[in-house]
């Protein structure tokens, strides 16, 4: 009986701790899989998210890193109609990416595909394939056999109007609200 006692004393103050956590959220923000929920996130903070590679499932950590603007010449050379592009500059973004559980990617991974770059409130054009040339971006058909803990930097470029002034960098995970690093006009890279 002394330890039927004992046993409930100790277990109602954990309980009632346990559902004054639950009332507040939990005191984390990330959900029961281990990801972070979406939203804003500062500039270099990380989220924790899912992507569809396939067959199968990864948890990477995401960081959008920075936004590089080009200029409207170098939109004319990647375009076939250079007068439809006028006044739209290229914006690329370097988003870093660990992968930190899942399966070793064989195939050229898809991290990357769910991010976009929003121009003042609007969403870019993206530009497939562009980005693979740019200095501090890896090409993702050159990452073979990408394992847990290892990290590459992948980029997605995007036209936007040349007086944009704040940038933002979207991903979303799978079946998630999106991450959003914000870059001010001062913030981001130029090349």
């Amino acid at each position: 009986m002394l330890y039927r006692k004992t046993a409930l004393r100790v277990a109602a103050p954990v309980a009632v701790l346990a559902l004054a956590l639950t009332a507040c959220g939990g005191g984390g923000d990330k959900d029961s899989a281990g990801t972070s929920k979406g939203g804003v996130r500062a500039t270099g903070e990380s989220a924790t998210g899912e992507a569809n590679e396939g067959l199968v499932s990864v948890v990477y950590d995401v960081t959008a890193q920075k936004v590089e603007l080009g200029t409207e010449a170098e939109t004319a050379k990647m375009v076939s109609e250079p007068k439809l592009a006028k006044g739209l500059i290229p914006a690329v973004a370097h988003v870093k990416y660990t992968h930190e559980s899942g399966p070793t990617l064989t195939q050229n991974p898809r991290a990357s595909q769910p991010a976009r770059i929003w121009a003042d409130g609007r969403r870019g054009t993206l530009i497939v394939g562009a980005a693979d040339h740019t200095p501090g971006c890896e090409a993702p058909s050159s990452i073979k056999d990408w394992k847990q803990g290892e990290t590459h930097v992948l980029c997605e470029t995007y036209l936007v109007p040349k007086d944009t002034k704040n940038l933002e960098v979207h991903w979303s995970q799978e079946n998630g609200e999106p991450f959003i690093w914000k870059f001010a006009a001062t913030d981001r890279a130029t090349r």
